[in-house]
């Protein structure tokens, strides 16, 4: 399963200081033989271990760094903005933080499909970017745009990573939230610079988010997914493969 080992190497390569070299990339590798019963706690392991460097990314394989990683556009958009209802958002300039601290607790090679999954524990993950968000409903429409800043605490998800095809094939990588210990969410202009309902929103939103998660998880993990399918194309796609086992 070349193009599923490429993944995996791709994943470990992101925590390799920059001044790496191909020879260390593969010393590290060694110990984790491919489809032996103990390749996936070993895989945990080297992750965990040296994830210090998880900042750096790996330059001379094309991976970029991973904290903080970051987004130009992320979309999503649900309904008809032009019939009944719906809306689309757009996060600009999106960064994420927290990935240096984060602990791989799961992982599990599936040789049948093709993929890798992985869960994956933070202490304290954040986002901060822009957004422009429009919608309609029953013919009223509404545009806003601002900035935000993302706050999620005692936080864990779980990854999963396939390649379409061999080598080269596109990646598809989907993320479901596992749980939530708290959240701290602010979001600039919701209400066009009207200060009151600004901080009365401000509020009912980060003492209120518990009820309403499981009806936006589903959002949220279609949101993340989205952005992360990108991300990992651009690093991982075109990973060596063959420079690094032969």
């Amino acid at each position: 399963m070349p193009s599923l080992l490429a993944i995996t190497l791709g994943l470990m390569a992101l925590w390799l200081p920059s001044a790496t070299s191909q020879r260390e990339v593969f010393r590290l590798f060694e110990n984790c033989r491919f489809g032996k019963p103990d390749f996936d706690p070993c895989v945990k392991k080297a992750l965990n271990s040296i994830r210090p460097w998880f900042k750096t990314g790996l330059p001379e394989f094309n991976v970029a760094p991973f904290d903080p990683h970051r987004a130009d556009v992320v979309e999503q958009v649900r309904g008809d903005r032009d019939g009944f209802a719906g809306y689309r958002l757009r996060l600009l300039d999106v960064s994420e933080w927290g990935w240096a601290k984060s602990e791989v607790t799961k992982f599990k090679t599936d040789y049948k499909n093709n993929q890798i999954v992985y869960s994956q524990y933070f202490p304290e993950k954040g986002l901060n970017g822009e957004y422009e968000f429009e919608s309609k409903l029953l013919g009223s429409q509404r545009k806003t745009r601002g900035s935000f800043n993302l706050t999620l605490f005692d936080y864990s998800q779980t990854t999963t990573v396939s390649r379409i095809g061999g080598q080269g094939g596109l990646l598809k990588v989907r993320v479901a939230v596992d749980k939530i210990g708290d959240m701290k969410l602010h979001i600039s202009d919701l209400f066009h610079g009207a200060k009151l309902l600004e901080s009365m929103a401000d509020f009912l939103i980060n003492t209120m988010w518990q009820p309403s998660l499981p009806f936006v998880k589903p959002l949220i993990n279609d949101l993340v997914s989205t952005a992360f399918t990108d991300i990992f194309n651009e690093s991982f796609r075109y990973f060596p493969l063959n420079e690094v086992i032969h």
